[in-house]
């Protein structure tokens, strides 16, 4: 019996885009459903439960934005944004609202499809460590970090990160105090081959420095970061 092809939703108005996106990606395999506008998206999301979110930011009835909150609001979901501006407020918004990875347009289909294999990997990588044997709680200071119900506390508060924010945080308390590479960071997280997506790395430092505090991850300039938490 064939395995089930993944599910990804692609939810862009741009009818051109939006068909050239699903063509190529059910070219690759993929099972995709298209929608246009963000109350149909989040609906479409909840009765059909993707594997993957293909998202624009500029939607018709509400934002891009809006439709990752509910959507993660309902069901953890890895979420693709496309933005049309590499601007640092909206990619940390994105991140902010529950996205993992984000693309700015003009963008190639080859990139596309690669960035939403390497979610779903990362979602296929976590379900194993989770169902395999006492997965190790991480502790580091007030930071508290269950990798089996990849939930995360500070100060005894639950704190709501994203599947990449999650599995970042994990790689830098692997090793607290380390510096890490964002190479390294890229390939341990992200499963990227090459270093062409260090801004990735950076913002999503940038949106678990929102949520833990400013203090949490240490950048030295021009080589990594590293988890400096206060005992």
């Amino acid at each position: 019996m064939a395995l089930e092809a993944a599910r990804v939703l692609v939810v862009e108005d741009e009818r051109i885009i939006n068909q050239s996106v699903t063509d190529r990606l059910r070219a690759e395999g993929f099972d995709v459903r298209q929608e246009y506008d963000g109350p149909t998206a989040v609906a479409t999301a909840a009765a059909w439960t993707p594997d993957v979110v293909v998202l624009d930011v500029m939607l018709p009835g509400f934002d891009g934005h809006e439709v990752c909150r509910r959507v993660q609001a309902e069901r953890p979901v890895p979420v693709l944004m496309l933005t049309a501006r590499d601007d640092e407020t909206d990619v940390l918004v994105g991140l902010g609202v529950g996205a993992d990875d984000y693309l700015t347009k003009p963008f190639s289909m080859r990139e596309l499809v690669a960035r939403v294999r390497v979610l779903l990997r990362r979602v296929e990588r976590a379900a194993t460590l989770a169902a395999a044997s006492g997965p190790t709680d991480l502790s580091v200071g007030p930071l508290h970090i269950d990798p089996a119900r990849r939930q995360v506390s500070l100060d005894g508060e639950p704190v709501h990160l994203t599947p990449t924010e999650f599995d970042l945080l994990a790689c830098l308390a692997a090793e607290p105090g380390t510096v890490l590479t964002r190479e390294r960071l890229l390939a341990d997280v992200w499963d990227w081959p090459d270093a062409a997506g260090t801004r990735t790395v950076d913002s999503h430092v940038r949106s678990l420095r929102g949520k833990l505090g400013p203090e949490v991850v240490r950048t030295v300039h021009g080589v990594g970061y590293a988890l400096e938490v206060a005992t």
